[in-house]
């Protein structure tokens, strides 16, 4: 449409986003609701009722392009002076304008008071990410850990860092704390085959392949990257590789498990051929193919 009236397109986000406010914001939009949220009072509503309120109200105001933001702090500190919850406001307040610096020390004082506070913690994980240090992150979420163990977010992001630096045993350990938190999550069992198989050794393999067989039993044989997990370890080039420490098991276990493991190959590349023979059977000739290059 600008074309068609001789004017070139937006190509920059900040253009854009100034055209849209001026063509869909009344012009008196900030000014308004900046008067309702100094006019804002608790009156006979509850604390948190207060509070969320006066968050819908900050998140229609421009905050983050004006001093309204520093504005509403000060009206939050008048009315709440002793309050943890304001104070981590002004730490976020800090992040928002790149002072990590006098966040950290923000949090490390509201920390003194509130020593077992879950957001001041985490927020200091956020902080020490924003500045690209991952041992400072690695660190708090270690100490957070030990105080919360259930934590499964914490877990996953800790997992997430270890793996960012190819730490992958350490990654592992978090996912089995996560399996030992979530045991039903199919996720977890696969991320955590995925992990045993990076590492590699017979038996990080054929504990890989024990938790590729298990999240497929949780999806309901479901997960094609699972089923695709278990016919890579069962692979005729993967049995070739480890056949000299296979030959370290007893022989009647490993007759038993070569027989469980033919079966479960079996089934796992029947399982695949049948899913993409529902939803991509244009592709079911490379599936066969690749398959096939596998010795399966």
């Amino acid at each position: 449409m600008r074309r068609d009236h001789g004017y070139p397109p937006i190509t920059e986000w900040w253009k854009m986003k100034r055209k849209l406010q001026k063509q869909f914001i009344p012009p008196t939009y900030e000014e308004n609701n900046f008067t309702k949220l100094q006019n804002h009072r608790q009156r006979l509503t509850t604390v948190e009722d207060y509070i969320n309120e006066f968050y819908l109200l900050s998140s229609q105001v421009t905050t983050y392009e004006s001093e309204v933001q520093k504005d509403c702090i000060k009206v939050l500190q008048k009315k709440f002076p002793e309050s943890t919850r304001v104070g981590r406001l002004e730490g976020m307040l800090l992040e928002a304008k790149g002072s990590w610096g006098d966040a950290q020390k923000t949090y490390t004082r509201l920390l003194e008071d509130s020593p077992l506070d879950q957001v001041i913690l985490k927020r200091r994980v956020a902080v020490a990410k924003a500045q690209g240090d991952t041992s400072e992150a690695i660190e708090c979420l270690n100490k957070y850990l030990e105080i919360f163990m259930a934590d499964h977010d914490a877990w996953r992001e800790l997992a997430e860092i270890y793996v960012s630096l190819q730490m992958y045993k350490q990654a592992a350990f978090c996912y089995e704390e996560l399996i030992l938190c979530q045991p039903t999550v199919p996720l977890h069992h696969l991320t955590y085959a995925d992990l045993l198989y990076t590492l590699g050794g017979l038996e990080n393999l054929q504990t890989a392949k024990k938790y590729y067989a298990s999240t497929i039993d949780l999806t309901g044989g479901k997960n094609t990257r699972a089923l695709y997990g278990i016919c890579l370890l069962l692979s005729l080039n993967f049995i070739s590789q480890c056949s000299m420490a296979m030959g370290q098991l007893i022989k009647g276990g490993r007759n038993k498990e070569d027989k469980d493991s033919s079966e479960l190959q079996s089934l796992a590349a029947t399982a695949l051929e049948k899913d993409y023979s529902k939803r991509a059977p244009n592709k079911l000739s490379l599936l066969t193919a690749t398959l096939k290059n596998m010795k399966l």
